[in-house]
């Protein structure tokens, strides 16, 4: 294996805060590891030119401007204009913590994979609302803790925030596609397709800021909800029950509110346990009753949010039969 040559690519719209606190994380990485950053404002009206050059003396850095694509295009766009061998991709909302690329570089000096992605973390700097949102995406209780990385996991599907490409598997698969979001577990799927490796590497965490309120929120889980029975159809094999879940649960809960009306309590009793579970281990990690209480909202908002969508999205494709592009247009850049 040739050595390793990391490119950063960092689309990036009308993020200029964003992404001063993020190359200010860059200068604080530890390990004398070569690697560039290259920055993608994707057709933005607040550009983050200026910043960029702030940081010209400290960092190798090169800036792009181009029309607005969407986040997968402007990746792709970077990924064409890098130098290194290996891509790292990052959304402009994160933070690094010192010892990233020294983690990433160890595991992929000893065991390399053509593709990885990384959990992400609350930083204790963060927003009580901020805390509470990523304990409803990374606990084990919600999300299996995949994106919270508790374990090494094979074959995983990285998320474009923080993951890691090989050139090869960029030329190869001619980077993301159109869909967002869902781009980056369709790289995923088809990398696999070809007979690349996937693998989550715990230790290669990022801080996810995630700038984002009550509404937003419920606007992205729903739009990952859309986008998975489209990814079904595309790749079948990736179908699983378990994205049902979201669905079946948030169905089971109106209909236990419901039979406790007839005092009929068992139902709703079950889902006081869940929550009453969800509760103490978001106190025990958040040392805060303040983010503990806000997490059971972040819950029950991820959980109606994604099986809406998830059930909309099913019954327009496999009931209506309409093609995806059609029935959510909303979901794609031209």
């Amino acid at each position: 294996m040739e050595k390793l040559y990391f490119s950063f690519i960092i689309p990036v719209y009308n993020r200029p805060e964003e992404t001063k606190e993020l190359l200010e994380s860059f200068t604080r990485l530890e390990g004398d590891i070569d690697y560039e950053i290259v920055i993608v404002e994707d057709g933005s009206s607040v550009k983050s030119e200026d910043v960029v050059q702030s940081f010209g003396s400290q960092l190798n850095i090169s800036y792009f401007y181009k029309k607005n694509s969407g986040p997968g295009d402007s990746r792709n766009f970077g990924m064409r204009y890098a130098e290194g061998n290996y891509y790292i991709i990052l959304d402009s909302d994160v933070i690094l913590p010192p010892n990233y690329l020294v983690e990433v570089n160890g595991f992929l000096s000893n065991t390399y994979y053509d593709c990885f992605g990384g959990p992400d973390a609350a930083h204790r700097s963060f927003s009580s609302l901020q805390k509470a949102i990523n304990f409803a995406m990374t606990s084990f209780i919600t999300t299996g803790g995949i994106r919270g990385g508790k374990r090494q996991v094979q074959d995983f599907q990285p998320r474009s925030f923080n993951m890691g490409l090989s050139k090869k598997a960029f030329l190869e698969t001619g980077g993301f596609g159109k869909i967002h979001p869902g781009e980056d577990p369709d790289l995923s799927l088809r990398l696999l397709k070809l007979g690349f490796k996937t693998v989550l590497i715990e230790t290669a965490y990022v801080y996810h800021k995630r700038r984002i309120s009550w509404s937003k929120f419920y606007k992205q889980v729903n739009k990952f909800g859309m986008v998975r029975p489209i990814l079904n159809q595309w790749h079948p094999k990736s179908k699983s029950l378990t994205y049902w879940l979201p669905t079946l649960f948030s169905t089971g809960l109106v209909m236990a509110i419901g039979f406790s009306l007839f005092n009929f309590m068992l139902p709703l009793y079950v889902y006081g346990f869940y929550f009453a579970v969800a509760f103490v281990l978001a106190l025990i990690s958040s040392k805060s009753v303040i983010v503990a209480v806000l997490s059971l909202v972040a819950i029950l908002i991820q959980f109606f949010g994604y099986g809406y969508g998830f059930i909309k999205s099913t019954f327009n494709l496999l009931v209506l039969g309409r093609q995806p592009e059609k029935a959510f247009p909303h979901l794609f850049f031209s």
